[in-house]
């Protein structure tokens, strides 16, 4: 954790420009006059996934059902401003398997990237309640391994012509988010860079919930080319995510 804080040690190059400034201007206010605030984070989110379509044309083709794929984990940055709160972060979900006996194997994941904007309503300095709105786009990949004919040569030539099911399927959907986050801040001890700079470090653990609106979704698609009769079942849901990370605020004295 101090290596990670330690990097802001970056901070010394502020002094000798902020000192710069206080010669020359009598109000004190600089190029660094506000505070830089913010967090890396990883957050654990539950939105459902709903696969009946998927299944029901697996299961049409002899593949067992898929199960689950409702759990992101997600890497965030938060960066707040004043009252202001933003987040951005990446996500991706474990991959779902089935396997059947003719050896053919699905998996099936997801991954996204998401932006919210929040307004922190709390009036207390150890902790954040913030509605939000964001924007999240997200790809879902659906992988389909025909064991059995792949392995059914040693030959590199032969190989190559092998008449196989393999093939990876995307799709590609947009979304709106609509909810509210919560952190509470447990502080850490302040650290002070050549008396110019003091960070205040802080370990936010929250959570966040709400709606999320699947807005529009693409086609499934191999390779660019487009599928009709292909799965388009809505994927709405609530959502819900827990969150940690490591936090500072930089403050020039």
């Amino acid at each position: 954790m101090k290596k990670l804080f330690n990097l802001l040690i970056l901070g010394i190059g502020f002094c000798g420009v902020a000192n710069a400034q206080s010669t020359t201007t009598d109000d004190g206010k600089g190029w660094f006059s506000n505070n830089i605030a913010g967090a890396a984070q990883v957050q654990v989110t539950y939105r459902n996934t709903n696969l009946d379509q998927v299944n029901r044309i697996l299961n049409n083709n002899n593949i067992p059902s898929l199960k689950g794929n409702d759990v992101w984990i997600n890497l965030s940055m938060s960066h707040v401003h004043k009252q202001w709160i933003f987040e951005d972060g990446l996500g991706v979900t474990p991959l779902s398997t089935s396997e059947g006996t003719n050896n053919i194997k699905a998996k099936y994941g997801q991954g996204q990237a998401y932006f919210r904007a929040g307004y922190n309503i709390a009036k207390s300095d150890d902790s954040r309640f913030f509605p939000f709105v964001g924007l999240n786009f997200s790809a879902a990949m659906l992988k389909i391994e025909d064991k059995g004919r792949q392995e059914s040569t040693n030959d590199f030539s032969q190989e190559l012509l092998t008449s196989t099911s393999s093939k990876t399927l995307y799709q590609g959907n947009f979304g709106i988010e609509l909810g509210a986050g919560y952190d509470y801040l447990i502080k850490l001890k302040t650290k002070k860079i050549d008396n110019c700079v003091e960070v205040q470090r802080n370990i936010p653990i929250g959570i966040r919930a709400g709606y999320y609106i699947n807005a529009a979704r693409s086609d499934w698609k191999i390779d660019g080319h487009s599928l009709d009769n292909s799965p388009d079942k809505n994927q709405s849901a609530v959502f819900i995510s827990l969150n940690i990370g490591l936090g500072y605020n930089v403050r020039k004295l």
